[in-house]
């Protein structure tokens, strides 16, 4: 028998990874009131864990949709993006005490997946709002609503691997 933390062993937080074939199972066995989010979530720094902790805040229970790697290339968010590939970026998410599902979308947007968890709440960052972002007006009219988390300034991503990449000393790159 393996234990958990074994070798070989699934760890724990896997069970946190859904595929779209059993989605709607994992959504319904969900507590209410369920959040919803969604992003690229590549290089997971502060900005990220306290925007998730906050989203969790606001209900029961936080889905998180995460792009996968051909989408974030779509995105135009540069030729060495993501940094993280789709099965890193979805396993660091699951093992956050703040998330419950996390599940991954290749779509132009996360309409079909919003549509399927049938959230109580989607939140997106500050620099949104319920007209910009995808699904809102539909959780909205089924009586759900719409947050914006205001983002931790200078803490993003992008601000992070240009400093990387300016860095003169070899040691402080990736």
């Amino acid at each position: 028998m393996t234990t958990r933390g074994s070798e070989g062993a699934e760890p724990g937080f896997a069970a946190k990874i859904a595929t779209r074939a059993a989605l709607a199972g994992r959504v319904a066995a969900l507590a209410r009131p369920r959040v919803f989010t969604n992003g690229v979530f590549d290089v997971l720094h502060r900005g990220h864990v306290t925007y998730l902790d906050r989203a969790r805040n606001l209900g029961a229970s936080l889905i998180v949709g995460v792009n996968t790697d051909a989408s974030v290339r779509r995105l135009g968010k540069g030729g060495d993006r993501p940094v993280n590939a789709l099965g890193d970026r979805l396993a660091v998410l699951a093992a956050l005490e703040a998330v419950s599902l996390v599940v991954a979308f290749d779509e132009e947007t996360p309409l079909a997946l919003v549509l399927a968890c049938h959230p109580d709440i989607i939140v997106k960052g500050g620099d949104y709002s319920a007209a910009t972002t995808v699904g809102a007006a539909e959780v909205i009219a089924w009586g759900g609503r719409f947050e914006a988390i205001p983002v931790v300034p200078e803490c993003s991503t992008s601000v992070l691997l240009a400093r990387i990449r300016r860095s003169p000393h070899p040691t402080d790159r990736i």
